[in-house]
């Protein structure tokens, strides 16, 4: 593998709604680590919740408030990764995109050489979704869906999905106790792709669902994906730094 996209959510960067710094930092540590091996790609939420530390007063629970606090929020996230990503001598840049622009062959490939020139000049691109003009996947998905159109248009091996659960069981585990954890997954089925959305944090819009559906797009197209852990990191960094699969679950047709 040459080039990992890593998506981190909304569940795994905040605490009670706000960022937890303790969660940021680790993350930050884990991307400049695994960017000492790879190209690395960072897809992050957070901007909602980030705004909203800053206009507590508007509420996230309406498509408008949820709009203005990602537009308030994306500067002052990305102003966070500037500050935490300096410490490891890292230079990071912004790059906001929509599923539109995924659609448009010259929007694509314009988003790619841009891509392509940072990362060839060791900076990081950061990625979020323009949520102040589009809605999907504030509503939907937390980026789960964009992070896997990342990953195949900007040509990654791999992406990786750091999330509140440890991989993916053969059934729920907040229910069963003897659930156990998928290892390997080479296919989805219809009724998989079709379960309802679960998410449990206020400012997550997504689920095991969305991340199964991301997968299965990454699959289609013969790319790899990783879902892990995004609070207990070793598990991602064995497995991308050792080649080690302890824990979280790989989906991959080889």
């Amino acid at each position: 593998m040459k080039r990992v996209v890593v998506k981190v959510g909304s569940a795994v960067l905040t605490k009670g709604g706000i960022i937890n710094k303790e969660r940021f930092s680790n993350l930050v540590s884990f991307v400049a680590a695994i960017s000492q091996k790879y190209q690395t790609i960072l897809v992050t939420s957070g901007a909602i919740a980030t705004g909203a530390t800053v206009l507590p007063n508007i509420s996230n629970k309406t498509t408008a408030g949820k709009q203005a606090l990602a537009a308030v929020g994306q500067a002052k996230l990305i102003n966070n990764y500037q500050e935490e990503f300096k410490n490891f001598g890292i230079t990071v840049a912004q790059i906001l995109l929509t599923a539109d622009d995924f659609d448009s062959i010259r929007h694509s490939e314009n988003a790619l050489n841009a891509v392509n020139f940072l990362l060839d000049n060791g900076v990081l691109p950061i990625v979020n979704e323009n949520d102040s003009v589009i809605v999907d996947e504030i509503l939907r998905g937390d980026n789960d869906s964009l992070s896997a159109q990342v990953a195949h248009y900007f040509d990654a091996d791999i992406l990786v999905i750091l999330s509140d659960i440890k991989g993916y069981y053969d059934k729920d585990p907040n229910k069963y106790p003897n659930a156990n954890l998928q290892k390997v997954v080479s296919e989805l089925s219809i009724g998989e792709l079709e379960q309802e959305h679960s998410p449990n944090d206020a400012f997550a819009t997504g689920g095991i669902v969305t991340k199964l559906r991301a997968a299965n797009y990454l699959l289609s197209n013969d790319k790899m994906m990783f879902l892990a852990s995004g609070f207990e990191l070793d598990g991602a960094k064995d497995f991308l730094l050792n080649g080690v699969h302890n824990s979280g679950t790989l989906f991959s047709k080889e």
